[in-house]
């Protein structure tokens, strides 16, 4: 296992090229219980919990937090999968069983924050692997890191599956009080037959629109990532407007779709699960990515077509997924004006 691969900085850099842990700081555990039986835990102390985005990147934040590797919910089309390769883990099973824990996340994150070199950019969660995976529920990383956030008046986001993060209620609506904090729930479908093969680690989907729900009614708005839309198997017009009407029942702010996309490392377990559950749409599949990773633009605009149009349908918007909530500042107070003179007259 090769913990020496994960460096601070881009490769090549001699002074920022040492390894985030080494190692020896390495603590390797299995619990014996039904949740967490056939998991693997690797507990380290990472050197820096705070990374940039590559520059490259699609994404519309620059700084992310991730406490765990590897993640529970066991997604197959998880883009995330091809990470555990740079630690010589397997990126199918071993993606779904070996969990990489930064136990000292929250103190580290803490740190960072009150560094004189930090300049209180927006952080988002959630976005490599879920921050409220199985694991968060025994590990308990994420009311620390959201402390930190909250004591350092830190904007951030979270998007995620898991239900857990209901548990952090009191935690989010306490750092909604001094900076932006804007929550997303993923929910790309309702189909249960789908849910239960593709996400199989997940909460339920109507369980996650639960959460929006709660934090809805707790004043804290909260968008829909609807992701993956899957091609075949969840792209139904049917489908989508099944999806988007539990969506705006919930109470979601937005409902930002996204097309199932198969990067390296993800689309060959994905690829396999399609072989064995949905034989007859492999090669289909082969022809719709055959440019690459994301499906075809025509594609994708179709699918975000409909679902927009779904979505004032029934009364919601789309959004970036992620994008914080602005609290709005408070009103000034009005200045009393002062009467105009009068012209007097005699008559």
């Amino acid at each position: 296992m090769r913990w020496e691969n994960l460096t601070v900085g881009p490769a090549g850099n001699p002074a920022r090229d040492a390894a985030l842990f080494g190692a020896d700081a390495v603590t390797t555990r299995t619990f014996d219980t039904p949740e967490f039986r056939g998991i693997t835990f690797h507990e380290i102390r990472a050197r820096s919990i705070v990374n940039r985005v590559p520059g490259a990147s699609r994404m519309p934040f620059e700084w992310t937090v991730n406490p765990y590797r590897g993640c529970t919910h066991a997604c197959v089309y998880c883009f995330a999968r091809k990470t555990h390769s740079y630690l010589d883990l397997d990126t199918g099973l071993g993606f779904d069983s070996q969990i990489v824990v930064k136990i000292n996340a929250p103190d580290l994150l803490r740190r960072q924050l009150a560094s004189r070199r930090w300049h209180g950019e927006h952080i988002a969660m959630g976005t490599n692997v879920d921050c409220y995976q199985r694991a968060e529920g025994r590990y308990q990383l994420m009311p620390g890191i959201i402390a930190a956030l909250r004591d350092h008046a830190n904007p951030f986001s979270i998007l995620t599956k898991g239900t857990l993060i209901l548990r952090d209620l009191d935690l989010l609506e306490q750092a909604a009080e001094v900076t932006d904090v804007g929550i997303s729930v993923s929910v790309g479908f309702t189909d249960h037959e789908l849910w239960r093969t593709v996400e199989p680690g997940t909460p339920a989907p109507e369980r996650r629109l639960d959460v929006v729900r709660t934090l809805s009614e707790h004043g804290i708005g909260c968008g829909v990532l609807m992701a993956p839309v899957i091609p075949f198997l969840g792209d139904h017009p049917a489908q989508l407007r099944a999806t988007v009407r539990a969506i705006a029942a919930a109470g979601a702010t937005s409902v930002t779709p996204l097309v199932l996309h198969l990067r390296p490392g993800a689309r060959e377990w994905f690829m396999a699960w399609l072989e064995h559950h949905h034989p007859h749409l492999v090669r289909r599949y082969e022809r719709l990515y055959a440019e690459g990773a994301y499906a075809p633009k025509w594609y994708q605009r179709r699918i975000t077509r409909q679902v927009h149009e779904l979505a004032q349908e029934y009364g919601i918007g789309p959004t970036r997924a992620g994008t914080p909530r602005r609290i709005p500042e408070p009103e000034p107070e009005p200045t009393p004006s002062t009467p105009e003179p009068t012209q007097l007259t005699l008559l």
